[in-house]
Formats: C-alpha cells, sequence, structure tokens
C-alpha cells in the first residue's frame, strides 16, 4: 500500500457542523445565519505500509441562532455535522470501513445544560453502537459536571475515553458501499453518511453570551491529540489490514494556530432583566399659591438616561424631564389653596425599570405657612467652657438663618436640612442665662421667636482639668457608605465618652481612648448638615464640646420628619 493510499483515505473525512436554535415554544426566533470558512488539519497514524501522513481541507461551519434570548428562559440547540464522505479504495487497498466516529463541543458557558441526545431518525449509513451524546470531563469519563459533550457510539473511541482502541472497530461505524445519503450510487465512488442530529435543551443564564464552540481548549487544541474534536478509525485491506487513527483540529496547517474554527460558531445574547429602581421625591412640605417651587425626583440606582414624569393627583405637571445624573428637577407654581398629592413616575430607559416615589403631600395657602423654633441645648454649662446652642425648627424647613441672643451678643447659624442650626459659644460668666433663638423664615414660610431658654452657668471644680474637643473635618460623603466620625480630646489622658451628634439627633457615644473618639456612620438623606462631637468628663475632667462641622450629602435634599428626634431611616440620620 503506497502512503499516497492513506492520504486519500484521510482527506474525505471534513466536517462542517450545521447549528440550528429554536425556542421551546415551537415558534420561529428572530435569527441571523453565520457561516465560518476555516481549514480543518488531521493526521493519520496508520498502523502498516505508510508512515504517519497530514491533510488540510477547508471546512465550514454555518450557524443558524436567535440573536437574543431573556435571561432564564429556556431553549433549544440543534447541532447536526453535514454528510461526510470517504473512498471505497485507495491505491489498490480497499477501505472496509470507518469506525470509532465521535464529535466533541464545549458546554456552552452562561447556560445550564437540562439535557442532551440525538434526534431519532436524522442519521444516515450508520452501523455499529447506536450513536448517542454523553457529558464527559477532561479524561473522556462519563461526569455530570464535565467541560464536554460528545456525540459517539457510547464512548468508543480511537482515545481519551475508558473504551478506547486504534486496531479494533467498535463504536459508531460506517461500512463502505459507495452510495450517497440518498442511497443512490455515488458518483465519485464515495461511501456518504449522516451523523444524527444532537438536540441540547439549555437555560439562559443572567447575563452574557451563550456560544457554540468545538472541543479546542487545553490539550484538544494540540495537533495530533486524542482529546481533538473529532477523531475517527478507518480501516482497509490489501494483503494485510491497517488501521489510521486519525485526529483532526482546525488550523491551517499542522504548523499553524488554531484558527476560526476554534471560535464561536454561533452565539446567542442573554438579554438581562431590566435592574429595579426606587425613585424618591424631595419638596416644601407647603408652599404660596402661585410661588415657585422645586420638586426634584432621585432614581436609585442612577440610570442611562429616562424621564420622570411629575404629577398632582393625576394630572400631568408639565412634560416629562430627562433624567441626568439620576435626578430629575421641575418647577412649578400651585394655582389651588389646599392640600396636593404629588408623585414623580420614572418612566424606566434601557436597562432600567420603571418607578414611583412614595406621595408627597404639599400645603397649598395664601400665606406663609406657620413655623416654630425651640432651643434645645444645652442645659448647664460651666464659665469659660466651650458649648453649642441648638435650636430646632417645627416643621424642618430647608433654609433660613438662626440669629441666637444671649449675654447681649447675637449669634447666627444656617438653618440646616434637617431643620436644626447649631452655634458655638463659650459664657463668660456664672449664673442663669437665657436664650433666644429667631427664625429668619424662608420661602413659604413665616418666621418665629422661640421662648426663653435658660442656661446654669457653674464654675468648674478647680481641681478638675479643663478639655478642648475638637472633630475632624467631615465634608462631602456619599449617600449610603460608612464614613468614620473622628473626635480629638486634650489632654490625651482624659477619661469620658464623646457623643456625636447630627443636628439635634444623636448618633451614638463612644468612650475616649488616647485622646481620640471615633464613631462609623452612614447618612442615607441629600442635603446638608451640622455634626457635633460632646465630650462628657469623667470624674476630675471638666466637659468640653467641639464647634460644629459641615456635612454634605449630594443630591436632590430628601424629605425630613417633622420630629428630628424620630431617628428612621428616611430621616436622612446616620446609623
Amino acid at each position: 500500500m503506497k502512503q499516497s493510499g492513506m492520504r486519500r483515505l484521510t482527506a474525505p473525512i471534513s466536517i462542517g457542523v450545521l447549528v440550528g436554535v429554536t425556542m421551546l415554544s415551537g415558534i420561529p426566533a428572530q435569527a441571523e445565519t453565520t457561516t465560518t470558512t476555516f481549514k480543518n488539519s488531521c493526521l493519520a497514524t496508520p498502523s502498516a505500509v505508510a508512515g504517519p501522513t497530514t491533510e488540510s481541507q477547508t471546512a465550514s461551519v454555518t450557524v443558524d441562532a436567535p440573536t437574543s434570548v431573556n435571561a432564564g428562559e429556556e431553549f433549544e440547540v440543534t447541532l447536526q455535522p453535514s454528510p461526510i464522505g470517504f473512498p471505497s479504495s485507495a491505491s489498490g487497498a480497499s477501505i472496509e470501513n470507518v469506525s470509532r466516529i465521535k464529535i466533541d463541543i464545549e458546554v456552552p458557558d452562561n447556560a445550564t445544560l437540562l439535557e442532551a441526545d440525538v434526534v431519532p431518525a436524522t442519521s444516515v449509513g450508520l452501523s455499529g453502537t447506536a450513536p448517542n451524546v454523553l457529558r464527559i470531563n477532561g479524561n473522556g469519563d462519563v461526569d455530570s459536571n464535565g467541560d464536554y459533550l460528545r456525540l459517539s457510539g457510547n464512548n468508543r473511541t480511537i482515545g481519551n475515553g475508558p473504551n478506547r482502541s486504534k486496531n479494533s472497530e467498535g463504536g459508531i461505524k460506517v461500512k463502505a458501499t459507495g452510495k450517497d445519503v440518498d442511497g443512490t450510487n455515488s458518483s465519485n465512488g464515495y461511501t456518504y453518511f449522516q451523523l444524527p442530529k444532537v438536540k441540547l435543551r439549555l437555560k439562559a443564564g443572567p447575563s452574557g453570551t451563550v456560544e457554540v464552540k468545538l472541543r479546542t481548549d487545553g490539550d484538544a487544541g494540540k495537533f495530533g491529540n486524542d482529546k481533538n474534536f473529532l477523531t475517527f478509525l478507518p480501516k482497509a485491506k490489501l494483503i494485510i489490514t491497517a488501521w489510521a487513527p486519525t485526529q483532526c483540529t482546525p488550523r491551517n496547517n499542522q504548523n499553524a494556530a488554531l484558527n476560526a474554527g476554534a471560535g464561536p460558531l454561533g452565539s446567542v445574547n442573554i438579554i438581562a432583566p431590566d435592574q429595579a429602581t426606587w425613585t424618591s421625591l424631595s419638596g416644601p412640605s407647603a408652599a404660596l399659591n402661585g410661588a415657585p417651587v422645586t420638586l426634584t425626583a432621585n432614581i436609585d440606582p442612577a440610570p442611562g438616561g429616562g424621564t420622570v414624569q411629575f404629577r398632582d393627583g393625576v394630572t400631568a405637571i408639565g412634560d416629562p424631564v430627562d433624567v441626568v445624573g439620576g435626578e430629575a428637577s421641575i418647577t412649578h407654581a400651585f394655582d389651588l389653596n389646599g392640600d396636593h398629592t404629588v408623585t414623580a413616575e420614572f418612566l424606566g430607559a434601557a436597562g432600567y425599570s420603571a418607578s414611583t416615589s412614595e406621595p408627597r403631600t404639599i400645603n397649598v395657602s395664601a400665606s406663609e405657612a406657620d413655623t416654630s423654633i425651640e432651643v434645645s441645648s444645652p442645659v448647664k454649662a460651666h464659665v469659660g467652657e466651650d458649648v453649642n446652642l441648638a435650636a430646632q425648627i417645627t416643621p424642618a424647613v430647608q433654609g433660613g438663618t438662626v440669629e441666637f441672643e444671649v449675654d447681649g451678643q447675637t449669634l447666627t447659624a444656617e438653618v440646616g436640612t434637617d431643620g436644626s442650626a447649631i452655634a458655638p459659644h463659650t459664657f463668660t460668666e456664672t449664673g442663669t442665662h437665657r436664650v433666644v433663638a429667631r427664625f429668619s423664615g424662608t420661602d413659604g414660610f413665616a418666621g418665629s421667636v422661640s421662648p426663653a431658654f435658660p442656661v446654669s452657668v457653674t464654675d468648674a471644680p478647680p481641681e478638675d482639668v479643663s478639655t478642648t474637643t475638637a472633630l475632624d473635618p467631615v465634608g462631602t460623603v456619599t449617600k449610603g457608605i460608612p464614613v468614620v466620625l473622628t473626635a480629638r480630646v486634650d489632654p490625651a489622658n482624659a477619661h469620658g465618652r464623646v457623643e456625636f451628634k447630627l443636628g439635634n439627633t444623636s448618633l451614638g457615644t463612644v468612650d475616649v481612648v488616647n485622646g481620640v473618639a471615633t464613631l462609623p456612620a452612614t447618612f442615607y438623606n441629600s442635603g446638608t448638615y451640622s455634626v457635633t462631637a460632646e465630650f462628657e468628663g469623667a470624674a476630675g475632667f471638666v466637659d468640653s464640646a467641639a464647634p460644629p462641622r459641615e456635612l454634605i450629602v449630594p443630591g436632590p435634599v430628601d424629605p425630613v420628619p417633622t420630629d428630628p428626634g424620630g431617628g428612621s431611616s428616611s430621616s436622612g440620620f446616620g446609623s
């Protein structure tokens, strides 16, 4: 037998794989067809007469697949090799059959394999062991968690499996008949056969793409390896029997790298479900008839676009407003007195679901809404000690100033988003001092004056050590992201505890260690606030307080409760 005969034996065994994907509903999915053309190179190693032979042929893969499926959706993939042919003779040697045929593909990522099987009555010209589909691992052993699927005759192969042989028939077998797949005599004397369709039932994962690929990773991508995606065993006879175990990989020649045939033969995009959103609405709780007010919607997480429709009851307030950076705002003047129930409807965007805010009630009247203001601290102080004068406005308005009148002095503080105002002060004389707070008023809200608040001022015990407390700058923080508040007490050996406050609301009390007290805190509502730290000295140390530090939480101002001491997560206070 001449070497050229063995070359002719390997040459016709080239495969194009037809991949068809249909939805389980039976309705054809919107699909596109892609044909990938590449060289398939094989190594045949005859057992007699000739030495190893290589052959490269052009192959093509046609993929018909839906462009996309929904996350979690079940769908089917059917694969079928195109007809394969081999000659009945080669250089005087009769080719009796080809057996131990197998094709390996990768189990697709981003999907769950629910079932894999052959489609009945879709093969032609096969004998031997009935073809089946098995899930295998890298060693070719059946494994329910394996990375590959194998079309074979019950895993009878030339190698890479438990039932392997390179010099005996087995598995899927095709006898040389010289007939075409339709049963007629072929024009070139070749024998053609058709491997069966393989049906995969898959469930799409949450995102990504599902790719159909031949097995070409690791050793399977090396030339002439039993793990190659296509292997088979031709049998020829002249005087003696010769076996030619053959391995094939997608490459232009034996020395070339893997080509396009090792890439995705088809891919299906998984359409992830829209991300849920939460819309909040901020604005005043009262407004003057005819006076413009600003309504702001905040969408979390921030979408890449979309619009918000503001509504007064069921009536639209203007046209939908574009969302920029997760926010949308509109200025509106109410022309009817009474309570108005206002909502903000995020209409959705690509990848983001629609959502509607909780309703916000705005009382519209012909005159400014009344407010009240009350001084809340301190109750007592020592001469020369740093304290903070604090006042709270009800309802918790946003804007304006508070003037504290004490001992003939006037101290001015900005009103924070939570309706609080904080001003540092040091008393210089003992006795009962009365503090009065005056709110300037702001848009839609009248000013107000507090009752006189008594503060008892005494001398600190002479044997006690004076202290000072300082609060590290806080500045701008991100909503929902933890930060650490730090207070420093001088002298460093002072014993006691520090209470951190946001406006008039306590954030927590911690011990001082080596002159430092720290408190982790998370702030949930946007706005501008005052943070303070008040040192309560243990025996032998005088109390002191740090001047307020500004805290800014970017974003539209969120609604705040009328009771600043409520401490709920909707208040904007830290936790």
